[in-house]
């Protein structure tokens, strides 16, 4: 819905408002595995996620039905002022945001949400291209831009508790090697909210799995890769997926096994999602075991799954509707026996914050069948030197079509395929969480990506113009150093800095969470992640619904 300038207006002001700290909620922080409000009492999420689905197209490449656009939760005022009395109903005191728009405006929707109590968790991943691909993952400067960007929008809001890096990345063991990726993004997220003092927590919320992999998962994302207790590179909350509590199950049946594989985990846990809907009606029993001292000392409550109809293989999820002109909510079962869990619910207010311990962070777990994933992590991306880089390189991808992404994927591999048969490789733009070995290019934008590759076949060429078409979408940089030593001392020269870790930075011309917001959603710019060498995958995106 567009904003009118009155609302625009409305909404400056509100901003306002956030910055003198008016109608403040408390912040919640983390002591050892456990959440505390600043007045020292136990926190517990008592969620909702809350989310329309977006377009889902059923697919054999999308086995999960995750949608490939999204309508974010948080930038229509109306909606959640309209929805604002259901939350309280139900009791909730959190909602998680699967996609939002760093370019909209938010103020209305945080701040009528703040007022109520309600804190927000916001995956800062986006459907499609906005995510770490599960199938050729990477940590590139165009995905930490879109998580920066967000996190900037965000930031002078008081009621974010966490952001979550990455949902159901990994999904069984062999694809455990994309952890670290998430490993990396979950340290360069912190890095910049310790820059900018936000006290928002790291999260990540995980597919349920087999104890053999979904334990050593956990551990690697809370773990400390130098060995010296640091929490620098661990997450602050890890998120579980989980649905095995069907109809009215028992603790013991349900969640005895999964409490004690997590009984020793060292960072606050919670359940991501919850309420399995193969056993109707949804009786929501699971709350009253989540929320008892029996899971208490080791999980801070949870996440119901959906306050919206959402679409899985499973079935419908789903507990109210709206009506076509959106004015008027309707709810269901699921609301109300919902409604009457959570009014039910008392969790103890134990430990107190004084006995909750200090943060730990164990060495990494050993790498095994069953987690894949490397201790060395990828480098921080780094913009500056992967500009520098596209400046220099001989041939420049200057795509024919806007829609570029598209054809990103099958140039890479197209190029990629004409290098080796002359005996070269693409070793610089790949990326292996195994072996924990990453190519200086790597970090890169596809787009730059595509450029290096360009380049190296036109120089091995002997710089034949034709070499750098690529169908019409290379370009020759006349600037460029015309010679392969030169190319590649320029290339060495760009990315001599880029082997590091470093505080990432608010990319340049995006707007600051404390300047005026825009109203309208963001077109073009530049292309969001996209698994490399991999013409088509899926991204970890929105749904678990499996």
């Amino acid at each position: 819905m567009r904003a009118t300038s009155r609302r625009f207006a409305a909404g400056l002001a509100l901003a306002g408002a956030f910055l003198t700290g008016v109608d403040a909620i408390q912040t919640v922080s983390r002591n050892g595995r456990y959440l505390y409000t600043a007045d020292g009492n136990r926190f517990y999420i008592k969620g909702v996620a809350y989310q329309e689905q977006g377009a889902v197209v059923a697919d054999a490449s999308n086995p999960f039905l995750e949608p490939s656009t999204f309508i974010d939760p948080l930038a229509d005022g109306t909606a959640c002022t309209r929805d604002l009395p259901y939350l309280q109903q139900l009791g909730v005191n959190a909602i998680r945001a699967y996609s939002v728009n760093s370019s909209l405006n938010h103020d209305s929707c945080m701040q009528t949400f703040s007022n109520a109590g309600i804190y927000t968790i916001i995956d800062l991943s986006l459907p499609g291209n906005g995510s770490i691909d599960r199938n050729s993952p990477s940590w590139t400067t165009n995905l930490l831009d879109v998580y920066i960007e967000t996190i900037s929008a965000f930031s002078k809001y008081n009621n974010v508790l966490a952001y979550n890096v990455g949902n159901e990345v990994v999904i069984a063991p062999n694809g455990t090697a994309a952890a670290t990726f998430v490993k990396a993004a979950a340290r360069d997220v912190k890095s910049y909210l310790n820059s900018i003092k936000s006290s928002a927590l790291v999260g990540y919320a995980s597919i349920d799995g087999d104890s053999t992999w979904l334990a050593p998962l956990a551990n690697y994302l809370s773990c400390d890769p130098s060995g010296s207790n640091s929490g620098a590179a661990a997450i602050d909350l890890f998120g579980l997926n989980n649905y095995e509590w069907c109809g009215n199950s028992t603790y013991q049946a349900s969640y005895a096994n999964t409490e004690a594989e997590f009984a020793a985990y060292n960072v606050a846990a919670y359940f991501s999602e919850f309420g399995c809907i193969t056993s109707p009606p949804r009786l929501w029993t699971e709350v009253g075991a989540l929320l008892s001292s029996e899971m208490s000392p080791v999980w801070s409550g949870g996440v119901a799954f959906s306050y919206f109809p959402a679409t899985s293989v499973q079935g419908q999820f789903g507990m109210v509707t709206i009506s076509t002109d959106g004015k008027t909510v309707t709810t269901s079962s699921d609301f109300s026996n919902l409604q009457t869990q959570y009014t039910a619910a008392s969790p103890p207010n134990s430990p107190v914050q004084s006995a909750a311990g200090a943060a730990s962070y164990p060495s990494c777990p050993q790498q095994s069948s069953n987690m894949l994933a490397s201790s060395t992590l990828p480098p921080t991306p780094n913009l500056a030197a992967c500009q520098c880089l596209e400046n220099n390189l001989s041939c420049q991808f200057t795509p024919t079509t806007s829609n570029y992404s598209a054809i990103v994927g099958s140039l890479l591999d197209y190029g990629c395929s004409l290098i080796g048969q002359s005996g070269g490789s693409c070793s610089a733009i790949s990326a292996n969480g195994t072996s924990g070995q990453y190519g200086a290019v790597s970090e890169c934008d596809p787009t730059v990506m595509l450029s290096y590759v360009m380049s190296e076949y036109y120089i091995a060429n002997g710089a034949n113009v034709q070499s750098c078409s690529f169908g019409g979408n290379g370009t020759v940089n006349s600037k460029a150093p015309s010679s392969a030593s030169g190319a590649n001392s320029a290339a060495s020269s760009c990315l001599a800095s880029a082997t590091s870790t470093s505080v990432p930075t608010l990319p340049a011309g995006a707007s600051s969470a404390l300047g005026s917001s825009t109203t309208t959603s963001s077109s073009g710019g530049p292309l969001m992640g996209m698994g490399v060498l991999v013409a088509a995958g899926i991204a970890s995106g929105l749904w678990t619904l499996v």
